[in-house]
């Protein structure tokens, strides 16, 4: 690593105290500013530890610090030191290397392994691992594998400090330096002086804004046609991330100008150049007001045309891999049916049942209590009596554990039914389909339009392919809206369930679902499941969910408030927000316990028994991949091998290496949109006036819908009134009803 030292600075140079100092504990540390909140030890300060507080952000523990700032005192906590700026630099005592070694910050050194170096090598220690790595055999319990290794993480961390001192340089957090350099590893800087446009398309996390803000230190010039494309590209990218399959071309051009702050005209010709040069599609596309001119970023497009090709391939085939039904007598197998299931069908279940056996694409959609799931086991029970090889897949591992409890048949995810592989790939597809006569696919209101599109391009001629799902749920996370733009294409077959059953007429969840539906408020008084704990102030909401999650429900239900009880806020920010939940309510549920390992990456700080979920899809983890969504709970850390593992809801364990926490986030509180496809035994609501934009009447209906036996509403009645009043956001921009139609 050299004697190199690490330099972030925040805002203009001034006079200023230095401090050198240890970093030793992190109190509090905001992702979002790099606010952080520490203790450190100093030279003259003794046994006792010194607050800091700035932009401290990136800075490990242990690590040797060169601070820049003045004191200050503060009314409540006394005197601390304000940092401006800070250098990580490499310490000389013998206690400083024990704590720098043993923090974690090279791979196969732990507290343990760097006192037994430091005992050997002393105040030379540093320089034997950078000049005499063959050296470290001499230390008792260190063999030549694990020299190999320690000298490999060294020097790549030398590399990666020459590397963050550049991007440094140019404005780039610690967080992101990392990523950078796990892309383009000794090739970092080049690319980022050459391309740096190029970092917002190959590095996940980087979008155009931070690739803008380097291109414009590295002397890419503000009108540069290089610079407005990448801009239209994000304007796109960042459409899909709302949903959205296309932008018609007048938002796109009014979008990207207010982003990039060019000309109109400009913007025009460089998306001239895209559309020529193939980097985007342009086309007419019906709307109900006439037609708009289309720009989709080219996977869209193609995903759009391959779906609906492949659905009315699927409809119109001749072959049937369920001949069985064509001629049936179905009131001797509805009969039939009754005796194995105990019950009924009602009229439209029974039509249901009859549809989905004999249409080869069918779609099956309704609210709570209507009898969706024992309508799948019904279509399952007479499809395996046939002797049909039937598949049951889900988008989530909750989801898809729920379906196999709810028909006795065995349920997977779409992911790992396809077997996705690293880049995206489907191991199955259409040269490879799957081998069964019925598909089914639940929780079809989650599928986004990449996704269903390699389901449906895996699925044989003559297999009946059914969508089960709540069309009045949230759309999917992913562009598009799969579901309801097949329930408004004519051509595919579909029923829709309506009918309430008595049992689900007790429940206070499902009658207030679908009150909440219909735009009426729930009904609170003289409920057992359905409570409304009034409450204005956000940060009182706050503090009264984290008291009904950690000790309310546990003490009158006997839920366990990690496993069965989860908090669905309608927003990520403010302090009734996910984000600040899930801090709150670590503390409560997980707090730091003596003797146990814990790990902080950015504002974050990882403990075991942490509930947490996956951020992105990752190809390379796990057997078939980990996916966006994916929740589960750390059950190691080990600070000498630099990771941790997650038992994830699908009963897997997946191993993270430290540097991939920005993969992880907790999960104790979540966004209502992430919550689509799972169920719990009950959801706990926050709501608070501040997420006024975000009140709306879907977004609620889905919270509710996503508890099996407990609903608790948080907060405000006016923030309720006005969810249950406002209808949700207009449809998405997506093209594949129009395709359906027309090819």
């Amino acid at each position: 690593m050299g004697r190199s030292e690490e330099s972030r600075d925040a805002g203009p140079e001034k006079p200023g105290t230095n401090l050198a100092a240890v970093l030793e504990r992190i109190t509090y540390a905001n992702e979002e500013t790099g606010y952080t909140i520490a203790r450190v030890a100093t030279e003259r300060g003794g046994a006792e530890l010194v607050t800091v507080v700035g932009p401290l952000l990136g800075a490990q523990v242990g690590e040797s610090l060169r601070l820049t700032g003045r004191w200050t005192s503060h009314p409540r906590y006394g005197r601390q030191f304000e940092v401006w700026s800070y250098v990580t630099v490499l310490p000389a005592t013998v206690q400083g290397i024990q704590r720098y070694l043993g923090s974690g910050l090279i791979k196969g050194i732990g507290p343990k392994m760097a006192e037994r170096i430091v005992d050997h090598f002393g105040t030379a220690t540093l320089d034997v691992i950078e000049k005499e790595p063959a050296r470290l055999v001499e230390v008792p319990g260190l063999g030549p594998k694990r020299t190999k290794m320690i000298a490999a993480a060294w020097e790549e961390q030398k590399i990666i400090k020459e590397v963050m001192i550049f991007l440094q340089g140019v404005g780039v957090s610690t967080s992101i330096a990392v990523r950078i350099f796990k892309e383009y590893g000794e090739r970092s800087i080049d690319v980022v002086r050459g391309e740096p446009y190029r970092l917002a398309d190959d590095v996940w996390g980087i979008g155009f804004k931070t690739a803008d803000t380097i291109a414009q230190a590295v002397g890419i010039p503000h009108d540069s046609p290089e610079r407005v494309k990448a801009g239209l590209r994000y304007t796109l990218s960042q459409a899909a991330d709302d949903g959205h399959c296309y932008l018609p071309a007048p938002n796109l051009t009014g979008d990207a100008v207010k982003i990039l702050d060019v000309p109109a005209d400009l913007v025009a010709s460089c998306l001239e150049e895209l559309v020529a040069d193939e980097g985007v599609v342009r086309e007419e596309i019906p709307v109900a007001e006439g037609a708009v001119p289309a720009v989709y970023l080219v996977p869209f497009q193609r995903a759009e045309l391959s779906l609906a090709g492949s659905l009315l391939r699927l409809l119109n085939t001749g072959r049937d891999r369920l001949p069985a039904f064509t001629g049936v007598d179905w009131d001797r197998a509805l009969a039939w049916l009754r005796g194995q299931t105990g019950a009924d069908l009602a009229p439209e279940q029974a039509q249901a049942v009859r549809l989905a056996l004999t249409a080869k694409v069918a779609v099956l959609t309704g609210g709570p209590g209507c009898g969706k799931s024992f309508t799948v086991r019904s279509i399952v029970t007479l499809a395996q009596a046939k002797k049909a090889k039937v598949i049951l897949a889900a988008p989530t591992g909750r989801a898809a554990k729920r379906l196999s409890e709810l028909t006795g048949h065995e349920a997977t995810t779409v992911h790992r039914l396809l077997q996705l592989r690293p880049g995206g790939d489907a191991s199955f597809d259409r040269d490879n389909p799957l081998d069964a006569d019925l598909v089914v696919v639940d929780e079809a209101s989650m599928l986004d339009l990449l996704l269903a599109n390699k389901l449906v391009k895996a699925v044989p001629p003559g297999t009946h392919l059914l969508f089960v799902g709540d069309v009045d749920q949230l759309p999917s996370v992913g562009a598009g809206e799969v579901l309801r733009d097949l329930l408004a294409a004519e051509e595919i077959p579909r029923v829709r369930l309506t009918q309430i059953f008595r049992q689900a007429q007790q429940s206070g969840v499902v009658v207030n679902a679908h009150r909440i539906n219909t735009g009426l408020s729930p009904i609170l008084a003289g409920m057992e499941d359905f409570f409304l704990f009034p409450c204005e102030d956000p940060e009182e909401i706050a503090k009264l969910t984290v008291d009904v999650v950690a000790r309310r429900i546990p003490r009158r239900f006997g839920l366990d408030p990690r496993r069965d009880v989860q908090v669905l806020a309608p927003m990520h920010r403010g302090a009734a927000g996910a984000g600040a939940l899930n801090n709150a309510l670590q503390e409560a549920i997980t707090p730091a316990r003596e003797g146990l390992p814990e790990r902080r990456y950015g504002g974050r700080v990882f403990r075991i028994g942490d509930k947490v979920t996956q951020l992105r899809n990752n190809y390379d983890k796990g057997t078939a991949g980990v996916f966006n969504g994916t929740v589960g709970v750390v059950t190691d850390i080990r600070p000498d091998d630099q990771s941790l593992t997650v038992r994830t809801d699908e009963d897997e364990n997946v191993d993270y290496a430290f540097d991939e926490l920005d993969e992880l986030a907790h999960a104790y509180a979540v966004s209502i949109h992430r919550s689509q496809g799972s169920e719990y035994p009950a959801v706990v609501v926050p709501l608070a006036t501040s997420a006024w934009m975000m009140l709306q009447r879907n977004l609620l209906y889905t919270a509710v819908t996503r508890a099996k036996r407990l609903v608790v509403i948080v907060g405000s009645r006016r923030a309720l009134t006005q969810a249950v009043r406002t209808k949700g956001a207009g449809r998405r921009h997506t093209g594949l009803t129009h395709r359906v139609h027309t090819l």
